[in-house]
């Protein structure tokens, strides 16, 4: 089985590769698409099969998608991008990706997205088939533009074996998004929540989402323990401002999500259960 992956050289796909590289099986191989040649170096190390390219360019994408049995498509345009880059990468290339994997004859196309294309919350844990409701504090271009590409990739007329992962707030391994998320942190009520993710939890379940003969559709993945704006404070060793405390949060549910779904089919439970544990096995 050859897999290609996009987005090897982001926060996430430069910590999944790796892994997916240790777990493969005999005679089993994975291909990267980065931009940067330098920066593929380290893959090559690895063993991975190198192709150079922008996951934009179309052309590129008939070479990283030729031969390929799987396609785990990582890369993202997250915070700080104009919304066009945003749409650009999220939703157009996606799409454009998974055109090319029908055209190479690929299988299996996994697409990594997000637990914010839910939306406003429900009162409850989100599950996946949950519709979208747009709005939100957490709202914007790039749960919009995965949310889409979701939609767009389901269309597509022969990409039959379609998964999803909808990932959490992803932290752990140097990663500094939690420290990153302190620019947020001092607007938020004292009890709003993030639903966490360690990313070897997030490489455990993109890994069976791969490779799990049976799995189909959307899956959450997620760790058991949401934690508060006050523990955000706490992780990063910073005094909780007391006017925190002041501030009702009106959607107390927005991105919290069900993992009931991936644990009973595919039978994922997370190495670290909480960001406390991961914390405490000097996991950060």
């Amino acid at each position: 089985m050859l897999t290609l992956v996009t987005g090897a050289t982001g926060q996430v796909g430069r910590r999944f590769v790796p892994r997916l590289l240790q777990s493969t099986a005999p005679g089993d191989e994975v291909r990267v698409l980065v931009r940067d040649a330098a920066r593929g170096e380290r893959f090559a190390e690895l063993g991975a099969q190198v192709v150079i390219g922008d996951l934009r360019d179309a052309g590129v994408l008939g070479k990283a998608t030729a031969g390929a049995d799987a396609v785990v498509n990582v890369a993202a345009a997250f915070r700080g991008v104009p919304d066009e880059e945003a749409r650009a990468v999220n939703r157009d290339a996606a799409v454009e990706l998974g055109r090319a994997a029908v055209a190479s004859g690929v299988r299996r196309f996994v697409q990594v997205s997000t637990g914010l294309v839910y939306g406003r919350g429900r009162g409850r844990p989100f599950v996946e088939d949950d519709a979208t409701v747009p709005g939100g504090h957490l709202w914007g271009a790039y749960p919009e533009s995965k949310g889409e590409a979701e939609r767009a990739l389901g269309a597509l007329d022969g990409l039959d074996d379609l998964r999803i992962g909808r990932l959490p707030f992803v932290y752990g391994d140097g990663d500094p998004h939690i420290a990153d998320v302190m620019r947020w942190a001092p607007s938020w009520p004292a009890m709003r929540r993030l639903h966490m993710g360690h990313h070897a939890d997030v490489a455990q379940g993109l890994q069976r989402l791969l490779y799990a003969p049976g799995a189909r559709g959307v899956y959450n993945i997620a760790d058991d323990a949401p934690v508060t704006t006050v523990d955000i404070y706490l992780l990063n060793g910073v005094p909780v401002p007391d006017e925190l405390h002041e501030k009702a949060d009106p959607d107390p549910w927005v991105g919290v999500m069900s993992t009931d779904r991936i644990r009973r089919e595919l039978g994922y439970r997370p190495f670290f259960p909480s960001v406390r544990v991961a914390r405490d096995m000097g996991a950060l």
